[in-house]
């Protein structure tokens, strides 16, 4: 038994007009803006040298200060006392101005007094975005 199957009025009214104009515009989009792009990098310009360049933001990295169980604070690994910790962030804060971090980690048998130390080199020198890092013990989670 054979039966017939109608096309739907549909599919053999479908226009492709309308599509055909938006690859149209799509294809005039790219080709103005990448003429753009390549008039900049037509011009011979020779940039001049400069011995001390530098960026004009080095790359945000977090600023970690660890405290030992005695309260000694060390960045990098290495002892520091915090007036040279704070000349290290100053410096850090003047690369980084707006998103200098720092990590405070502190041995949970030092004293508060040492972290409150840290804490406030970093509000004296305009860090925001400072924290005290912990780890989840037992019974931790939600």
């Amino acid at each position: 038994m054979a039966l017939k199957i109608k096309k739907s009025q549909a599919a053999s009214t479908l226009s492709l007009t309308p599509l055909i104009d938006v690859v149209f515009l799509l294809l005039i989009f790219f080709l103005v803006t990448s003429e753009f792009e390549e008039q900049e990098r037509r011009l011979e310009i020779v940039l001049p040298n400069a011995t001390t360049a530098s960026p004009m933001t080095a790359a945000a990295k977090e600023f970690v200060i660890d405290i030992d169980a005695a309260g000694q604070s060390y960045v990098g690994g290495r002892a520091m006392e915090l007036a040279e910790i704070e000349r290290l962030l100053r410096r850090a804060v003047a690369d980084n101005p707006t998103n200098q971090s720092v990590v405070i980690r502190a041995d949970k048998a030092v004293s508060f007094q040492p972290v409150v130390n840290a804490m406030d080199l970093c509000n004296r020198t305009g860090v925001s975005d400072y924290s005290v890092t912990t780890q989840e013990g037992p019974g931790g989670g939600s």
